[in-house]
């Protein structure tokens, strides 16, 4: 007797003989039962008055996250940067290292030989000669004689030196330049500054050459002409300077002074 299964005449529904997933499509399959051949199993989960407790959706994205934390960068306003053109735009101040250097060797030297004889003086020797004629000197002569008035005179120039070497910021050669950067500041030497005018107004029509003097107020231009009206090249080259002018970027735009002459003639 051969076995029913190897007939292949059909079973009965449910049969145990059957595969694990044949079932009927009016029988629903339990959430626990495993699935056809094939076919990956899912793993159990267990049943709660409020449905299977499967992975929860995604939802949306959390506002924090681009914070700090997060792997996005931080918003515009939060990173600290001004704005382009801001900044003040003042002078630079100089270093002055060899007035200062002057000074302070002046000081040191004088201090150190007056320590050094009133120290003489205090151990029992003599005191200098030159320490002893200045002070029989200043002991005996009015204070309206002209070797004191010309002291006091000396004096006072240099201490009114020191203060305004102390008082103002020196460097007048270099421009101060447009804060275009944030936290960064730049200069331009008035000699480059004068280059760079120089070579636009040569490429002027009709300037045969041209000076350009450049200071912290103004621009100077001493320009000849050998052909066209004067008033012409004039009125170019002024054009021409003001648009250079305009393009260097300096902080405070200074004026502008132009002459235009014929050459000298040649005898």
């Amino acid at each position: 007797m051969t076995p029913a299964g190897d007939t292949g005449a059909p079973h009965p529904a449910g049969s145990g003989r059957r595969g694990a997933g044949a079932t009927s499509g009016k029988t629903p399959q339990a959430p626990g039962a495993p699935g056809p051949p094939g076919a990956s199993e899912a793993p159990e989960t267990p049943d709660t008055p409020e449905g299977p407790s499967g992975p929860e959706p995604p939802g949306p994205a959390s506002p924090d996250a681009s914070g700090p934390s997060g792997s996005g960068s931080a918003p515009p306003e939060e990173t600290g940067e001004a704005g382009s053109g801001e900044g003040k735009a003042g002078r630079f101040w100089s270093v002055r290292r060899g007035p200062s250097a002057v000074v302070a060797l002046l000081l040191f030297a004088g201090t150190g030989i007056l320590l050094y004889d009133a120290a003489s003086v205090r151990a029992g020797r003599a005191g200098m000669a030159w320490r002893r004629t200045l002070t029989d000197e200043l002991a005996s002569r009015r204070l309206d004689d002209v070797l004191m008035l010309a002291g006091a005179a000396v004096l006072a120039a240099l201490g009114l030196w020191l203060l305004v070497l102390a008082l103002t910021p020196g460097k007048r050669s270099l421009l101060t330049m447009r804060p275009d950067v944030p936290r960064v500041r730049a200069g331009l030497e008035r000699s480059a500054a004068a280059l760079v005018l120089r070579d636009r107004a040569m490429e002027v029509s009709g300037v045969q050459a041209v000076r350009v003097t450049v200071s912290r107020r103004r621009v100077r231009a001493r320009a000849t002409a050998h052909f066209r009206d004067l008033d012409r090249v004039r009125g170019d080259l002024d054009g021409a300077l003001r648009s250079g002018i305009a393009e260097l970027g300096l902080a405070r735009r200074p004026g502008l002074a132009v002459r235009v002459r014929r050459p000298a003639k040649r005898r």
